[in-house]
């Protein structure tokens, strides 16, 4: 499970944009997202998150709002920018190839007439 886990962490931030073409969102929420989608499985450290979101942010691919909440704590929102999409669009077709390159590594995935 430790490969897993490494191979998800090189992906914080595209995971992060994907959560965020559904709306916005704050930290809690997203990483609580996360967990339920994969069984607990993984889930990431908030130090990692939140060192996402500033990245992210500084980037132009997010942008965040405190949001205006009566009780309990204030909480940061995020939304996704044009950018963030553009971004979003080149990482999945990037993941798309590198697991279509591993099925292919692995022979999980014939590899077709014209490469052979």
């Amino acid at each position: 499970m430790a490969l897993t886990a490494d191979l998800l962490r090189g992906h914080t931030e595209t995971i992060i944009l994907s959560h965020l073409r559904n709306g916005a969102s704050y930290g809690y929420q997203i990483n609580k997202s996360i967990s339920e989608k994969c069984g607990s499985a993984f889930e990431l450290k908030e130090a990692t998150l939140y060192t996402a979101f500033r990245r992210l942010e500084a980037d132009g691919m997010i942008r965040s709002w405190w949001g205006d909440e009566d009780t309990g704590a204030r909480r940061r929102y995020y939304r996704l920018t044009p950018l963030g999409e553009a971004r979003l669009r080149e990482d999945l077709a990037g993941w798309d190839e590198t697991k279509r390159l591993i099925d292919q590594l692995l022979d999980l995935e014939p590899v077709p007439a014209e490469n052979k």
